[in-house]
């Protein structure tokens, strides 16, 4: 056994020869002949930078490989360093702020009329709390404003729109009226302002409701009137069955009854004076109005 093994070593060992790779190295030499590496490598490739460029002094005389082949002049050198281009410090964000236009702010090209100014008018346009939702009206202005650089006369145009009314409504609510101001005229331009009344007669008008009187209290009032007409005629009933001896005997009923409806009448009466309705508004042409401007308007 350990012969047999001696010999199969020996063998393998002879045999792989026979199995190596034998690399012809003679196909790189044809190629250094015919082709010029160090020229094709100028030609194809940029140069690198800060590296000046060598030309070879020798060119294969190979005639289809100098068709192929450019030379490059003596004295073309690359630059030493690179461009230097723009660069950004915020790679990867998108710039929010737009950059500025030529167009100019309106106040700078107007003049403007401040918020908080007010206008005398007078109202050219009959108004009720029966108004429909939309209703348009007019006035005009009774004495002149003056503000910077502008004048507005007397006599100026303001038109009106009205944006809620409603007639009288129960548990004494009274009729209600509000007016919007929403355009100006002045010089044969109309103008958008943002506008409310706040005085409509003489009275003062809060958060630009023109409000009817309130019926409640005048509605409970009223409600007691029944219980105070059936507590007299008990009490006048009773004066007479007082008179004769043969009634006396029934006065304490009439009495009686007349107190207690008088009483439940009295008790009840915030209840029955919920069904009450409040007073109408109704205000005539010619009525002076005072509006005031809730936002600056410009004048072109």
């Amino acid at each position: 056994m350990k012969k047999f093994s001696i010999f199969f070593t020996v063998l393998i060992l002879l045999t792989s020869s026979v199995f190596a790779l034998e690399l012809d190295l003679s196909v790189d030499e044809e190629i250094r002949k015919n082709y010029n590496p160090s020229q094709l490598e100028l030609d194809v490739l940029p140069p690198l930078p800060g590296v000046p460029a060598s030309i070879p002094q020798k060119i294969n005389s190979n005639p289809q490989i100098q068709s192929n082949t450019k030379a490059m002049p003596d004295n073309t050198t690359p630059p030493v360093t690179l461009p230097v281009g723009e660069t950004s410090s915020k790679v990867g964000r998108v710039q929010k702020t737009l950059p500025k236009n030529n167009l100019v702010s309106e106040n700078f090209t107007s003049i403007k009329i401040k918020k908080g100014t007010k206008f005398k008018v007078v109202s050219k346009t009959k108004i009720s709390s029966w108004a429909n939702e939309g209703a348009r009206m007019s006035f005009v202005s009774v004495a002149p404003v003056y503000q910077r650089y502008i004048t507005i006369p007397q006599g100026t145009v303001f038109k009106a729109v009205v944006i809620d009314a409603h007639p009288p409504q129960g548990v004494g609510n009274g009729g209600l009226i509000v007016i919007k101001a929403d355009q100006m005229l002045y010089k044969g331009s109309a103008y958008y302002i943002n506008a409310k009344i706040t005085k409509a007669g003489e009275k003062n008008i809060f958060f630009n409701n023109i409000k009817g009187k309130r019926g409640y209290l005048k509605g409970i009032i009223n409600s007691t009137q029944p219980g105070s007409r059936f507590y007299k005629k008990a009490m006048q009933s009773t004066s007479k069955l007082a008179q004769n001896k043969w009634t006396l005997i029934f006065t304490p009923f009439t009495a009686v009854a007349g107190v207690v409806v008088y009483g439940v009448n009295i008790i009840g009466s915030p209840i029955f004076a919920m069904f009450s309705k409040g007073e109408s508004i109704t205000i005539p042409v010619g009525t002076q109005y005072e509006i005031k401007l809730l936002d600056d308007v410009y004048i072109y």
